[in-house]
């Protein structure tokens, strides 16, 4: 902020009134980012330097070598699994992970429970991180599998051949084609 804007007209001719608002404008902005700095370290999600802090508090071991992305995803499951684990927990846990819509089955007869992929293709980047941040939520006794949903031929009938060789046999099983749109 340019606090000599804001003062009567007859100091812009006065340099030592400008060299003093200089300073202060300066010290001012400084402040102001500082303040809105520490703000942003008060919530997980837009903290950066309390990343580690908000580890400790939660039990969970700082991975300083990880992004501030996971840790942040990471943290933000801890929190939201703090309490009884719930079948809304660990389909809203996990949906943070793949970015994608989730599925829970519960298989309480067997001890375990599926956690099945329908909103993504394929497996979702961060499976390892997503493990283990279900293993630490979960109760102890119950197992946990994992489902994913790929294309199948019937998804993909409509390509032609030359359609189909423009993409690798992956993105076949694992990206949303259109054969329209080729």
């Amino acid at each position: 902020m340019e606090l000599i804007k804001l003062l009567p007209d007859y100091y812009e001719e006065n340099v030592t009134m400008q060299t003093l608002q200089k300073i202060l404008s300066d010290e001012t902005d400084k402040m102001d980012e500082e303040m809105w700095s520490a703000i942003d370290e008060c919530t997980v999600m837009t903290a950066s330097e309390m990343l580690g802090r908000y580890e400790k508090i939660y039990g969970l071991g700082t991975e300083a070598e990880k992004t501030d992305r996971f840790r942040k995803e990471r943290i933000s499951a801890k929190i939201s699994g703090t309490g009884t684990t719930t079948k809304a927990m660990i389909e809203d846990t996990a949906s943070r992970y793949s970015n994608g819509e989730v599925e829970v089955i519960e298989d309480n007869a067997n001890s375990k429970f599926t956690i099945k992929f329908v909103g993504t293709l394929g497996i979702p980047g961060n499976m390892d991180d997503l493990k283990m941040t279900i293993e630490e939520i979960k109760p102890a006794h119950l197992m946990v599998d994992y489902e994913y949903v790929y294309n199948t031929w019937n998804d993909v009938r409509a390509l032609t051949w030359n359609q189909a060789a423009s993409y690798t046999w992956e993105e076949i099983r694992t990206v949303g084609i259109n054969a329209d749109n080729n």
